[in-house]
């Protein structure tokens, strides 16, 4: 594990100690405001910082959106993605950096050296779930914040299950993924399964 800066560390030692929970609830209550001076300096805060590429969006306009949420979670624009037309590939479900993929060897997930995960234990504890995806392959996709924050199928499938796993609210990032001991699996989720043509997934 490389060295962390001191700003690094504070970052990940203030998400130890501060309300987790009540911190989410605050920022979500401001992500859905409606207040007009709030949602345009939110959104206008945002732009200044990240290169988000409202060119791809349905709606271009930073002042069409009703909240940074609505803005945060936009549409993109018919055409914006090409997309396989073969029924049998499996596209990527979300926009972002593929930092890890590779088989589940047993019950492993491989992240990074010295760091896995248990399916069950992603899965809420469900060994015998687990066991349906053991010689499979898995993949970690990291949205970054400018990226288009919307997940979607990568095959045709049915949802099977919808479980909420309850836990910590750590934020996700590189940092966070290799010095919080199973960010994972501490984090809540929604763990969904669908039964697909290929095998669940």
């Amino acid at each position: 594990m490389s060295e962390r800066s001191l700003g690094e560390r504070a970052f990940i030692g203030l998400q130890y100690l501060l309300p987790q929970n009540l911190l989410s609830r605050l920022v979500g209550w401001i992500a859905e405001s409606r207040i007009g001076l709030v949602r345009s300096a939110l959104i206008r805060l945002f732009l200044g910082r990240y290169p988000v590429d409202l060119a791809e969006a349905a709606r271009s306009d930073p002042s069409a959106y009703a909240s940074f949420n609505d803005f945060f979670t936009r549409r993109l624009k018919a055409g914006a993605r090409i997309l396989d037309a073969d029924p049998r590939a499996a596209l990527c479900p979300a926009d972002g950096v593929l930092s890890q993929a590779g088989p589940i060897a047993g019950d492993t997930l491989l992240q990074a050296k010295d760091i896995d995960y248990s399916a069950a234990a992603l899965l809420g504890g469900d060994a015998a779930l687990a066991a349906e995806f053991s010689g499979g392959a898995f993949a970690t996709i990291y949205l970054a914040p400018h990226n288009y924050h919307r997940v979607h199928m990568p095959l045709a499938g049915t949802l099977r299950l919808a479980r909420f796993v309850p836990g910590d609210l750590f934020s996700v990032n590189a940092t966070t993924a290799a010095s919080v001991p199973g960010l994972f699996t501490r984090n809540e989720r929604v763990a969904c399964v669908f039964d697909t043509a290929s095998g669940p997934m």
